[in-house]
């Protein structure tokens, strides 16, 4: 009786979420139809952060173009260069020296550590007042943040966009002490992260907050596309690491943390498990890191010597989002012909229209911060 009374008396109201929005993590727009507070239709808009990387490619010898890509998943750089200087190592057939693949893995590692805890600060912002004031949480996951910012700048002299991943290798080798400096690192991080466990999940209106909250159903997951925690926060264990390893994943022991409901709790749960197994991970390849070079081949002087054969290639790797895969086509010449992203964030948002509806508007910030949206990766 209650719905109809404001149906009659209010009707439906459209309004606009975004895109200058705080919980939208980006320049995202979603159209929220709501009767009262409840969300009955969402149309979600992208588009403002196109930043045309694919048709660049199409300009840039193959040497200029991993340090551009570093620019799409800006949470995560050194995943967006590894994809495409792996499509091209496939295309070209070009041998990684074993070092290189292990380097590989230790900065990827680093950096979805830094990913997922830019996440877990951000989706504390998100849930507000639940979560000691909100900016307790987030000022605790940057501190921790810089720590590896430090180890990324001292290693390349870039904290950020490392410029790490060069087709045939990688750019930087580690310097005196690096063993020392990561291992204290993580020693720390693995402190911090069950001190957030704790204060989390003792959290009553955290608990309340995500718990039953945009659950994601194995079956759609698979039909949207989707990936990385959002899919194995369904139950879906699948991750490229280990069912299609590249570098040297499959030379180490890790988990693949999954969820049973796939709800926004679920999502928080897989990518704290997900940290504990990256640390594991980084100690297991800097402990066994291997003697040799770091790159089968230089960048060479004049980029136009360099050239693939003609054929196409994809090589996918598992960033904190999911599959982030590239596409490419060769004609033969010194740059790219075609390159398609295959972005894990723009597939994991195509989620939202069907699991928003029903739910209040305040859900929709828990949901889409649960997401873990990065939108140069959905746009590109």
């Amino acid at each position: 009786m209650e719905e109809r009374v404001i149906e009659r008396e209010f009707g439906e109201l459209a309004i606009n979420m975004g895109p200058q929005h705080p919980s939208t993590h980006g320049v995202f727009r979603l159209e929220l139809h709501l009767r009262g507070e409840t969300v009955v239709k969402v149309t979600p808009h992208i588009g403002y952060l196109h930043r045309g990387v694919e048709k660049l490619s199409e300009t840039l010898e193959y040497d200029m173009l991993p340090p551009i890509y570093e620019r799409d998943d800006y949470l995560s750089p050194t995943a967006n260069s590894l994809a495409f200087v792996l499509a091209v190592e496939k295309l070209a057939g070009i041998e990684v020296p074993r070092r290189a693949n292990y380097l590989r893995v230790i900065t990827a590692e680093l950096q979805r550590l830094a990913s997922h805890l830019v996440w877990l600060g951000t989706f504390g912002l998100d849930l507000g007042g639940s979560l000691g004031g909100g900016s307790t949480l987030f000022l605790y996951c940057f501190r921790e943040r810089e720590r590896i910012m430090d180890l990324m700048e001292t290693l390349t002299g870039t904290r950020f966009h490392t410029n790490m991943n060069q087709i045939g290798g990688v750019r930087y080798d580690v310097y005196d002490g690096f063993d020392r400096d990561v291992f204290k690192t993580l020693d720390y991080l693995e402190k911090r992260i069950s001190e957030y466990k704790e204060m989390l999940e003792n959290n009553p209106i955290f608990l309340e907050r995500t718990k039953d909250v945009g659950i994601v159903p194995q079956e759609l997951a698979k039909e949207v596309g989707a990936s990385g925690p959002v899919l194995r926060a369904s139950g879906v264990a699948y991750d490229i690491r280990k069912n299609k390893p590249y570098s040297a994943y499959q030379e180490f022991n890790f988990q693949v943390p999954v969820g049973n409901k796939g709800d926004a709790y679920d999502r928080y749960t897989v990518r704290l498990k997900e940290m504990k197994e990256s640390l594991s991970i980084v100690r297991q390849s800097l402990g066994g890191l291997p003697e040799g070079p770091i790159h089968s081949r230089k960048p060479v002087k004049t980029p136009s010597l360099f050239k693939t054969p003609k054929g196409e290639a994809y090589a996918a790797v598992e960033s904190p989002r999911g599959e982030l895969g590239v596409f490419l086509v060769s004609d033969g010449s010194s740059k790219p012909y075609r390159v398609k992203v295959r972005s894990p964030s723009f597939s994991n948002i195509a989620i939202i229209p069907h699991i928003l509806p029903g739910h209040l508007v305040a859900d929709a910030v828990t949901i889409l911060g649960s997401l873990d949206p990065v939108f140069g990766d959905v746009d590109r």
